[in-house]
């Protein structure tokens, strides 16, 4: 999996994610770096800290993981973040997100802004867009790019978005990844009336001029869309959950680390698809995944979910 040079910015929240069995690391932005590091890429996380318990043992933690923490801010006053995460339900954990905590203040730093005009992917959702502040220092982030693609895995969190933000957010994005239920989100919003998952990728790429489009169905797999017409729609696999905190921000690390490298919608899909089932087989987001558990994975013959609606569009890939 290992073929490096790549640098992938993730611009957004780092927090801790107090799951039933504990506090665990987390955050969308952070988990997708990570998951990133872990597949050879040079990941950034640009985040803030509080200067806090949770914000030492965050940092350390991260350090621990192998991360990059050059871009982590601190506060002196604002509070580290926290979730509070019930997982009565498997297939779609609750959050209650606290809100006026450190990564609501991040600041467009000269190093923060000389990373995105380097890096060859900038990652940003809207969690981290909840106050004017975050969204004024994104927009310099954005606007600092240089070459990289701008991926939106726009994480609608309850409460914690507007109209707005995803139109704006969406106006700066080459690529879009996004849940089924977020897709039906912005089909009622944007009054797309879209008869089908492939229906809704082409209308907003057209719409937004956008160069991919990602759909994620959980075990059910991923449906991919390019400007140019290409298409793919990879099942998932079946396994045995831990919980489902972090696999869709795995999804979209093994999803751009292949697409970085000019590989097909499919083989993309297939790497994010295996390391999302990977990481839902654990408990926490972090959990580490290396390669050989990827290569292991994908030499296993999984019972393979399909989504009905899209087996027309099933991809001939080769996993491994």
């Amino acid at each position: 999996m290992r073929s490096g040079d790549k640098t992938v910015l993730a611009y957004g929240e780092a927090l801790w994610d107090l799951l039933p069995s504990g506090a665990v690391l987390g955050g969308a932005p952070l988990n997708f770096a990570y998951r990133v590091t872990c597949l050879g890429d040079r990941g950034l996380i640009c985040t803030r800290l509080g200067r806090d318990e949770l914000g030492h043992e965050a940092f350390e933690k991260m350090a621990e993981l192998g991360m990059d923490t050059r871009l982590v801010q601190w506060d002196e006053v604002a509070p580290t973040g926290t979730v509070e995460v019930d997982l009565s339900d498997s297939n779609s954990p609750a959050f209650f997100i606290v809100p006026g905590v450190a990564y609501d203040k991040v600041e467009p730093t000269e190093e923060a802004l000389r990373a995105a005009e380097a890096a060859d992917c900038v990652c940003y959702g809207t969690l981290a867009q909840r106050t004017a502040a975050g969204r004024r220092t994104l927009e310099q982030i954005l606007a600092a790019g240089g070459q990289g693609v701008l991926l939106l895995d726009i994480n609608l969190r309850p409460r914690c978005w507007s109209e707005e933000t995803v139109r704006s957010s969406l106006a700066r994005a080459d690529i879009l990844k996004l849940n089924e239920d977020e897709a039906l989100e912005l089909d009622r919003m944007f009054r797309l009336d879209a008869t089908s998952a492939p229906d809704f990728a082409e209308q907003v790429i057209r719409q937004w001029g956008l160069s991919h489009c990602v759909v994620t169905f959980g075990e059910r797999g991923a449906y991919a869309a390019d400007l140019d017409g290409a298409a793919a729609y990879v099942p998932g696999h079946r396994v045995e959950l831990a919980d489902t905190c972090g696999s869709g921000d795995a999804f979209t690390a093994g999803f751009i680390h292949r697409l970085l490298r000019g590989a097909t919608l499919a083989d993309c899909c297939v790497l994010g698809n295996a390391l999302g089932a990977l990481v839902a087989t654990q408990n926490g987001a972090t959990a580490p995944v290396t390669d050989q558990d990827i290569r292991r994975f994908l030499a296993e013959d999984h019972a393979r979910v399909v989504e009905p609606a899209l087996e027309p569009y099933v991809a001939e890939v080769s996993e491994g």
